[in-house]
């Protein structure tokens, strides 16, 4: 590495243009041209000095870049310039992020008095530390779910109350103000300021968050910021605000720099917006396409309802139409004439059923009287029994002085018997034998 040393050495006198501390007082002040020549001149004395850094801002601008480089162990930066002479030598795929080594001379200018470094050389030497860094919390952030769709709350229609996260009196604010007030007047908004870059962009962006996820008034929450250099965005990539978003219970809407930009809040947020401007367009709805909305859907509904009534009185008017409602007591006389024919017949068939019934009733009688004991007796018959009831149906049941009890029509009398009479008895004696029993021939 090259040691900055002065031409002039130690007690020697400096050129006669330059000044020296000594040279100057109240009474004799220098110039400031002088001054700043001065400068130059010892700058203009060291040499060209390689140098190791992160690329965080590349700007393309007639042709030359003017860009800066950053410590890759502490937030020193140094800016520097390359020509198009240069640039013409260089990668053509440099860009921010980029890990490299540079040659670079510094140069003062006497008439700003700025100081940059000329870049004679730039070579990749691998990915940038922040980018690195990035891409690895990304892989960890998406393996842990915080991308995934499926968490992201939605954003609702119409916010009565839109919380702003932005810094203070910036065009951001500016941008989310006019344009969501453009598309519906009534909006309304809870702005909490915050920085926008640097070491306080994080606690204060997470504080102002915290408090209007409280505000129960608050139904979506905006981030915005305008554009930058990716160094000065790196805020909205930091882990502590990505897991604050997600464990935000309000919608989160990122808008954060421009269309390019792309911090990791956008992916962890509920809704990524490429600009401010597309972030009021996107969260608040336009009362002019509500209000035409609103008069299409009046228009078909009111169309539909025409051919409802127009539909129903057509249907009223066919029924009315009908000969049952023409004459609803036609109905009842048709009907009261089918009853009595129904109730004559019913009352027909009913008789004939009776007398059917009768006619059986008294046949069966007949039939169970001319079975009946009973009948036999009332036609001159008699039955015998001995005197344990049984029945005499042989006469040698019933030897001579045996006592019976004969059962004829009409009650009951004793007898007593006087033996059995021979089969070839005289004439008269025949008699008359019941297949009940023994028998008398009547008188």
């Amino acid at each position: 590495m090259t040691t900055f040393q002065p031409q002039t050495a130690p007690g020697e006198a400096p050129p006669p243009d330059s000044v020296r501390p000594r040279d100057s007082t109240p009474q004799a002040p220098t110039s400031v041209s002088r001054l700043n020549e001065t400068i130059r001149d010892f700058v203009a004395n060291w040499g060209s000095v390689w140098v190791e850094g992160e690329i965080t801002t590349w700007n393309l601008r007639g042709g030359a870049v003017f860009g800066r480089l950053k410590d890759l162990s502490t937030d020193a930066t140094l800016a520097f310039r390359v020509w198009s002479s240069t640039r013409e030598r260089l990668a053509d795929d440099l860009k921010v992020g980029d890990h490299v080594i540079a040659c670079v001379k510094a140069d003062y200018f006497v008439k700003g008095g700025d100081f940059s470094f000329g870049v004679s050389s730039m070579r990749h030497v691998g990915l940038g530390d922040q980018l690195e860094r990035l891409e690895r919390l990304r892989a960890q952030l998406r393996a842990e779910g915080l991308f995934d769709s499926a968490r992201k709350k939605p954003i609702p229609f119409l916010p009565h109350v839109i919380g702003l996260i932005t810094g203070q009196r910036s065009d951001a604010e500016k941008d989310v103000h006019r344009n969501a007030q453009l598309r519906w007047p009534q909006v309304r908004f809870r702005t909490a300021y915050a920085a926008v870059q640097g070491d306080r962009c994080v606690p204060e962006t997470i504080g102002a968050l915290k408090a209007l996820d409280a505000d129960p008034e608050v139904d979506v929450i905006v981030i915005a910021r305008g554009g930058g250099d990716p160094q000065s965005l790196l805020g909205f990539s930091d882990e502590r605000l990505l897991r604050a978003v997600a464990a935000a219970s309000t919608p989160v809407v990122s808008a954060i720099g421009h269309e390019n930009d792309h911090p990791l809040l956008d992916d962890v947020a509920d809704l990524r917006a490429s600009t401010p401007t597309d972030a009021a367009k996107r969260v608040v709805p336009d009362v002019a396409e509500q209000r035409a909305l609103v008069s299409q859907l009046r228009s078909r509904l009111t169309s539909r309802l025409a051919q409802r009534v127009t539909h129903d009185i057509a249907q009223l008017e066919q029924l009315r139409s009908r000969p049952a409602l023409r004459d609803p007591e036609s109905l009842l006389t048709n009907r009261a004439h089918e009853v009595h024919l129904l109730s004559a017949r019913g009352r027909d068939r009913v008789d004939r059923a009776l007398e059917a019934g009768v006619r059986r009733t008294a046949e069966l009688r007949a039939g169970l009287q001319a079975l009946s004991p009973a009948s036999t007796l009332a036609r001159g018959y008699a039955i015998a029994h001995l005197g344990d009831g049984v029945i005499v149906r042989d006469a040698e049941q019933a030897p001579a002085g045996m006592g019976l009890l004969v059962t004829v029509g009409r009650g009951s009398f004793a007898a007593r018997s006087e033996g059995r009479i021979a089969e070839g008895g005289e004439p008269g004696e025949a008699q008359d034998r019941d297949a009940t029993g023994a028998a008398f021939e009547p008188n």
